[in-house]
């Protein structure tokens, strides 16, 4: 993040990627100096000064009114998730709250039982920084089989689903069009980012992610925002091989910041088939580790 702070570097981004021509004014081609609208044409579509603008994108005003930042969205074209994500950073600047560690993020039993309600939908249960903390049969079958089905249970151990969609191959490999899938990951990751700018583990993954891979920085820095809601998506799966989920979030009211994922398929398609294919081969390895488990340790004779 440069000296503008995070509001001033989202609306330099969203300035720089508006074209005169989208705004309805004159385009100068080559003339022009700057990519995208200059700081005094926006001002003017926003109705402010432009020294009120320039102060506001440059960090030295961090008391615009939400009718100022509803000005400026409009200007900018921005859709609903993009306007909250505005404000969002506005709140945060006028807040200069401490960096803090966040408490560790646990799943009530209320939610743990819907989950096992889910017998033939592939579910997991997603906290704030993408951390799974929770995930039934067929969620880990689909989306992490090469990992522990047991290591949500420990905070230190949890699958990351940002981090796995750009650091481990099996994640990446499990998507048709990967690039899709990451840049919705990324744009609701930053979505999360400015409502919570103090959360030092989320400040620590998007850097981790940033010196990492190149394409999430890449991604990170375009400023996208979205949430990661509503989506169909072509897997490849290294077992039932490939199939078409409609990946589907859902805010859980009884635990603020965790969000229910499903990986829902169209009824008699091939896809259906698939999941009930890897239902039938989790159900089968749960059972040979049972059993495994259960078997007594032969003892030696003297």
């Amino acid at each position: 993040m440069g000296e503008r702070g995070r509001l001033g570097d989202f609306l330099y981004a969203r300035r720089s990627q508006l074209r005169p021509a989208d705004v309805g004014l004159k385009d100068y081609g080559d003339r022009r100096r700057v990519a995208g609208l200059r700081r005094e044409e926006l001002a003017l579509l926003a109705g402010v000064s432009a020294s009120y603008y320039t102060r506001l994108e440059q960090g030295q005003s961090v008391g615009a009114s939400p009718e100022i930042l509803d000005a400026v969205a409009r200007a900018l074209g921005l859709d609903e998730p993009e306007r909250g994500h505005l404000h969002d950073l506005a709140d945060a600047g006028r807040r200069r709250a401490p960096a803090r560690r966040p408490r560790p993020e646990h799943v009530g039993t209320t939610t743990l039982h819907l989950l096992s309600t889910l017998e033939g939908v592939p579910a997991l249960v997603s906290g704030r920084r993408a951390d799974v903390l929770a995930w039934n049969r067929l969620g880990h079958a689909l989306f992490a089989a090469h990992v522990s089905p047991d290591s949500p249970e420990r905070a230190a151990e949890r699958p990351n689903l940002a981090r796995m969609l750009f650091l481990d191959p099996h994640t990446r490999a499990l998507y048709t069009d990967w690039t899709a899938k990451a840049k919705a990951v990324v744009e609701n990751l930053r979505m999360v980012a400015g409502r919570y700018p103090d959360d030092t583990l989320l400040t620590s993954l998007i850097g981790e992610l940033t010196v990492k891979s190149a394409e999430f920085a890449a991604m990170w820095a375009d400023h996208g925002v979205h949430p990661c809601d509503f989506a169909s998506y072509e897997m490849r799966h290294p077992l039932v091989g490939t199939l078409t989920v409609t990946q589907q979030s859902l805010n859980l009211p009884q635990a603020a910041d965790q969000t229910l994922v499903l990986a829902v398929t169209d009824p008699d398609s091939p896809s259906r088939e698939a999941v009930t294919l890897l239902g039938q081969a989790a159900a089968e390895t749960a059972a040979d580790t049972a059993t495994a488990t259960a078997a007594p340790t032969p003892t030696r004779k003297p």
